[in-house]
């Protein structure tokens, strides 16, 4: 299946999905491979290829991932807002009620979607130097950002939680991960869209954003 978008329509178009997220469809494992063999062709620090996906669609182990998650998201505590935060996402205030909306949504059904992908790297950068988590980052994110384009074009959902994060070591032994030489970066719903029909966001203008030469 192919929505045969163009580059900037799928670039501009690849939303974090939440309410729109068929429950009722599975999504069929070649489209995931599909996607894995493209998210693979990302660019990769030093081209190590640290990268693995983990898959989760039997009905068991998604129940097992989806407690985990909810108990984190109650964990969970995130980076301190700054003033410049609030005024952003206060400038929207419909859609920032929608993403509230759409958070609450996914926590009340995450385990009913059909898969859920988990992206993950080998090393640890637990208070490691900043180099040495860009590198590792810089490493896992560009491919699992082209996994999420490469769902999108197949009228695939996605989008990309940390919720996992309080309580990565317990997801890593449902999942059989060796915690102490593996990362998990993230944990991401993936099911069929309910219509395809999404739309650039708003968002702050270029002139806020850009620099040339220096800040």
């Amino acid at each position: 299946m192919s929505l045969n978008l163009s580059a900037d329509e799928v670039l501009s178009t690849t939303r974090a999905v939440r309410k729109r997220l068929d429950l009722t469809r599975p999504v069929p494992r070649e489209l995931i491979e599909e996607c894995v063999d493209l998210a693979t062709q990302a660019p990769t620090g030093r081209n190590r290829q640290r990268w693995h996906f983990l898959v989760v669609t039997d009905a068991a182990q998604r129940a097992a991932v989806a407690d985990i998650f909810r108990r984190a998201v109650q964990l969970a505590e995130g980076s301190p807002l700054t003033a410049n935060d609030l005024r952003r996402m206060n400038a929207h205030p419909e859609s920032l009620r929608r993403i509230f909306d759409g958070v609450q949504h996914l926590y009340a059904t995450i385990h009913r979607v059909p898969a859920i992908v988990v992206p993950a790297v080998e090393g640890r950068t637990d208070g490691a130097p900043v180099e040495q988590q860009a590198g590792t980052w810089g490493s896992i994110l560009p491919a699992v950002w082209s996994f999420m384009l490469a769902a999108r074009e197949r009228g695939l959902g996605t989008v990309w939680t940390t919720a996992q994060a309080p309580l990565e070591r317990e997801l890593a032994g449902v999942l059989g991960v060796p915690h102490d030489e593996v990362m998990l970066a993230a944990l991401i719903p993936l099911a069929f869209t309910l219509g395809t029909d999404f739309r650039p966001a708003r968002r702050v203008s270029r002139a806020e954003v850009l620099h040339w030469d220096r800040w």
